[in-house]
């Protein structure tokens, strides 16, 4: 991939998850500042490599699973941090969570407030409980309307707990994205899961579900640190 399809692709994505429809040529040729033409034939390279695709005749583009993974691997490998809006939400995050008291209560403080900031599910293990929160949220986004893909993500959620409890990532931040879910593959959901050790586990959870479509980089970012402020915050 060129330095300029890879810029492109990060706009597509970034775009993508703002306005949830298809991103077209016209509005990427006015971003970089090249002909529409230019675009395509770009845009064209992606979808053969498998990047992007086009829903529908005459539409933009949208990101593939491929797409999306490329994209976060080179947020961790760059390092790139959220931006300040994003910034504060995650100093607001870890103040709150400060202030929990209670283990049990802190996590779910910190789960509630997940939701609240990035309009996703919020999940976390407690103890040998999965405390879920914020299901209004992942179902009321434009691509759960379909009654089979819902089915879909409460399987994913129904099989949760015994699989985070059986894999165990190791990693302090996961992230499953679409198909890659090792259940509810086609539910069209990303898994975003921080580690953290607490009092009832040294292998606890905290993380979000959402649609493929969001913004990687920021929850990333909030969820990182909600592990990160939880475990200091509350194991001894």
């Amino acid at each position: 991939m060129t330095e300029r399809q890879g810029k492109l692709l990060q706009a597509i994505v970034e775009q993508y998850a703002e306005v949830a429809s298809p991103v077209g040529s016209s509005l990427l040729a006015k971003v970089f500042d090249v002909s529409s033409a230019t675009i395509r034939a770009e845009m064209a390279d992606l979808e053969r490599s498998g990047y992007i695709m086009q829903p529908h005749t005459s539409a933009g583009r949208i990101p593939t699973d491929r797409g999306y993974r490329y994209y976060v691997n080179q947020l961790a490998q760059l390092g790139e941090k959220a931006k300040p809006r994003a910034e504060r939400a995650e100093q607001a995050l870890a103040a709150r969570v400060a202030g929990g008291g209670l283990p049990e209560r802190t996590i779910r403080n910190a789960v509630d407030t997940l939701v609240e900031l990035t309009h996703n599910l919020g999940l976390a293990t407690i103890g040998e409980q999965l405390y879920i929160s914020g299901l209004s949220n992942l179902f009321g986004q434009p691509e759960f309307i379909h009654p089979g893909q819902v089915q879909e993500v409460a399987r994913l959620l129904d099989n949760l707990e015994p699989w985070l409890y059986e894999a165990a990532p190791n990693q302090p931040l996961s992230v499953y994205i679409g198909r890659e879910n090792p259940i509810g593959s086609t539910a069209g959901c990303s898994l975003i899961i921080s580690r953290f050790r607490s009092p009832f586990s040294d292998r606890s959870y905290i993380g979000t579900l959402g649609p493929t479509r969001q913004s990687y980089r920021e929850v990333m970012a909030l969820v990182g640190r909600a592990g990160q402020a939880l475990e200091e915050t509350i194991y001894v």
